[in-house]
C-alpha cells in the first residue's frame, strides 16, 4: 500500500509542477534568446539518451567495428539524413542492428 501511495503522490507532484510552470509561462513573455534556445532542448535530450547507448554498450567506451549498436546508429543516421523519414530510419536501423548482432556474435 505504501508503494502505491508513493507512486500516486509523485505523480500528483509531477503534474502540479508542470501545471504551475505552464500557468506561469502563459502570463510571462520569455525573451527571444530563451525562446530560440528552447528549440534545441529536444535534440539535446535525445542525444543524451541515444549517445551513451551507442558509444557505451557494455558500460565502457567502444568505438570499434565490433560495436554493432554504433554501426547500426551510423547507418540509421545516414538513412535519416537522406530520407527524412522516421519510420524508414527506425526500421532500417533495427534491421541493421539485428543483422550485425547475429554476424558479430
Amino acid at each position: 500500500m505504501n508503494l502505491w501511495i508513493a507512486i500516486i503522490g509523485m505523480g500528483i507532484i509531477t503534474y502540479a509542477i508542470r501545471l504551475v510552470l505552464l500557468l506561469l509561462l502563459e502570463r510571462v513573455q520569455l525573451p527571444a534568446v530563451v525562446q530560440r534556445s528552447l528549440a534545441y532542448v529536444p535534440t539535446a535530450v535525445l542525444s543524451a539518451i541515444v549517445f551513451p547507448i551507442l558509444l557505451q554498450p557494455n558500460g565502457t567506451l567502444d568505438l570499434s567495428l565490433g560495436n554493432a549498436r554504433l554501426l547500426a546508429g551510423l547507418v540509421a543516421a545516414v538513412v535519416a539524413w537522406r530520407s527524412k523519414n522516421v519510420l524508414w530510419t527506425i526500421g532500417i536501423g533495427m534491421i541493421v542492428l539485428w543483422l550485425l548482432q547475429a554476424w558479430l556474435s
